[in-house]
C-alpha cells in the first residue's frame, strides 16, 4: 500500500540546507494501522506530508496504492489525493460557518442521490455517536466532538489511505484515548491502512504496529543522543 525507497528531503533554512529525511526502505501493508512515534525534529510530520503528497520529495520513489507519485507534478498529487487519500489533522481544519453534516458533505460525490447521501451521512454520525449533534456548527461542539467530525470527512468516501497528523494532539488525555480507539476502531471496520504521527506513546501502544524514525530515518540513527535538530 506504501511503499518508499532512496528517500531524502531537506529544507532551506536562513539560507542553509537543512536534511530532515533520509530513508533507504520502508513500507506499510494494505490494511495495516500504523503508530509513527519519534523525537521532536524526527521528520515524522515531513515523511506524512511527502506521503499524502502534500510537499514533493528531494529524491526517491513513493509509491502509494501502486501509484508512483513521488513523480508527479503537484497538480496531479493534489488530484490524487483527493481520491485516495483521508487525511485528519490536529485542528480539525472545519468550516465555521457550517453545521457539522454539511462540513462533511462538501467531500461527497456530488452524483450521489440526496436520499443515498442522507442515508450515508446519517450511519457515520450515528457510528461516532454524534447523530443528534450534526446540524451544530463546529463553535457548538466540544474539541473531541469537533474531531469526531473531521474523522468522518476523511473517511466517508473509504479512500484507501488515512494520514492522521497528532489527531489528538488538541484534546484531553481521556477524550484522546477515546478518539484514538474510535478511529482504530473504523479504519478496521471499514478496511483502510492508517498511518498516524502522535508524541503520546500510550496511545501509540493502542495501534498494532509501532514505527520509530529513529529506525527509518538514517539522519536520526547516526545522530548523538542529546544532539539537536529544528522541529518539523
Amino acid at each position: 500500500m506504501i511503499r518508499i525507497q532512496e528517500l531524502e528531503k531537506s529544507f532551506r533554512l536562513q539560507g542553509q540546507t537543512l536534511p530532515i529525511l533520509k530513508i533507504d526502505e520502508w513500507s506499510v501493508a494494505p490494511k495495516e494501522r500504523v503508530a509513527l512515534i519519534g523525537p521532536s525534529g524526527s521528520g515524522k510530520s515531513t515523511l506524512l506530508h511527502i506521503i499524502g503528497g502534500v510537499i514533493p520529495a528531494d529524491q526517491g520513489e513513493v509509491v502509494i496504492d501502486g501509484h508512483p507519485i513521488a513523480a508527479w507534478q503537484e497538480s496531479k498529487r493534489d488530484a490524487f489525493r483527493a481520491r485516495h487519500i483521508g487525511y485528519i489533522f490536529q485542528d480539525f481544519h472545519l468550516i465555521p460557518s457550517l453545521t457539522a453534516r454539511q462540513n462533511v458533505e462538501l467531500v461527497l460525490d456530488g452524483s450521489r442521490k440526496p436520499s443515498s447521501r442522507k442515508s450515508l451521512i446519517d450511519d457515520w454520525f450515528e457510528r461516532v455517536g454524534l447523530l443528534d449533534r450534526m446540524n451544530h456548527l463546529p463553535s457548538e461542539l466540544s474539541r473531541g466532538q469537533q474531531q469526531r467530525v473531521a474523522m468522518i470527512r476523511a473517511l466517508i468516501n473509504r479512500p484507501p489511505v488515512v494520514l492522521a497528523d497528532e489527531p489528538t494532539g488538541s484534546l484531553d488525555w481521556e477524550t484522546a484515548s477515546s478518539v484514538m480507539e474510535l478511529l482504530l476502531s473504523l479504519c478496521a471496520q471499514e478496511r483502510l491502512t492508517l498511518l498516524t504521527v502522535t508524541h503520546d506513546l500510550h496511545l501509540a501502544q493502542q495501534f498494532p504496529r509501532i514505527v520509530n524514525m529513529t529506525d527509518i530515518n538514517l539522519l536520526i540513527a547516526a545522530k548523538p543522543q542529546g544532539s539537536g535538530r529544528a522541529a518539523v
